[in-house]
């Protein structure tokens, strides 16, 4: 794991914030992501905002299917790159891949006949299909680079995890579809000939070979911990838990750097309180908090409150994405000692 920034002799916890991500100049990519429903899009957008203030240009992409950009700043978002109210060097884009993908067949069936409607059949059948569309987002950003920082509100685990080895699967597809095109090359267009495709074969292999020294890019960048890192989200409960070590586990089997960990909707009830369910569920998260220090002790693990109200639009999100930066401290935090066990 990377430990940008933070001295090797300092035993110490590191410093529960995201500091270190937004004082790491040379990120290109940030993902962000977890088990649904741990508040991986209201995390996203808070770093984005914080990200806005110390770089040039940031873009927020959405690669979940149930889009929540939109709802989380109160503002229409597309497919395409659209400036966050507000905030002048923000953007943020949702990616809808069956979208993608029928726009894609269209230009296929004007341009193949035949071709096209095969191609239709076979596009909606392929499993990974949502990852490769975000995918193909993902080749058009590193082609321009018109963005100092990008980053993805990505969906729940699994097919976060699909996406981050698809650069990994894709290379090596196109390397052995490469290998065979000397082999198969004058077979196969003499198929295409007789099922009455106009297939150049060279300039399909081309394009191909073009692919696939992007994909080769894309995968050197997402395992460099000076371009890549991933955030997880969770919350302070089993399952969240499991899922969390779970999905580190397999980023590192990638080499995709993380070491950062965001705990959403933590209570902290006051001393006073007479908040039965309060208590026992603090008391429950305290747990598990005790062991993700256990588990993670060389990660910043950030503590995020859960509030009383609902945090929407650009004004919202500023304000609680303060808390990604300065940790949070409860007025009267209730101890573990004081809260009293279920009967």
């Amino acid at each position: 794991m990377s430990e940008d920034g933070d001295s090797e002799d300092n035993f110490g916890p590191l410093e529960p914030t995201l500091k270190n991500v937004l004082e790491q100049e040379s990120l290109h990519w940030i993902f962000v992501g977890g088990k649904g429903g741990v508040g991986k899009t209201t995390t996203s957008c808070s770093l984005a905002v914080q990200l806005s203030k110390v770089r040039d240009s940031v873009l927020l992409i959405s690669t979940d299917p149930a889009h929540n950009l939109s709802d989380a700043f109160g503002q229409k978002f597309s497919k395409e790159a659209t400036q966050v109210h507000g905030i002048s060097n923000l953007f943020a884009m949702e990616i809808d891949p069956t979208s993608s993908i029928q726009e894609m067949l269209d230009q296929s069936e004007q341009q193949g006949g035949a071709m096209g409607s095969m191609m239709q059949d076979l596009a909606f059948a392929i499993p990974g299909v949502d990852e490769a569309m975000g995918f193909a987002e993902v080749m058009k950003q590193v082609k321009t680079m018109e963005y100092s920082v990008i980053i993805f509100d990505t969906a729940p685990t699994g097919h976060t995890l699909r996406f981050l080895s698809f650069p990994s699967v894709l290379e090596k597809a196109l390397a052995k579809i490469s290998e065979l095109s000397g082999r198969f090359g004058p077979m196969f267009q003499q198929m295409s000939g007789m099922m009455g495709l106009n297939a150049n074969q060279e300039d399909m292999f081309g394009k191909l070979e073009g692919m696939r020294a992007i994909i080769q890019e894309v995968n050197n960048q997402f395992k460099d911990p000076d371009k890549t890192t991933f955030i997880c989200v969770c919350i302070s409960e089993f399952l969240s838990l499991y899922e969390t070590e779970r999905m580190i586990q397999e980023l590192t089997s990638y080499h995709i750097d993380t070491h950062n960990i965001v705990v959403n909707q933590l209570l902290f009830p006051k001393k006073d309180s007479n908040c039965e369910q309060c208590l026992v569920r603090h008391r429950m998260q305290r747990k598990y908090l005790d062991q993700i220090y256990d588990l993670y002790e060389d990660f910043h693990i950030v503590l995020m409150p859960l509030l009383t109200k609902e945090i929407r639009g650009t004004q919202d999100i500023t304000e609680f994405s303060e808390m990604l930066v300065n940790p949070f401290k409860a007025p009267d935090e209730q101890t573990n000692e004081d809260v009293p066990m279920p009967s």
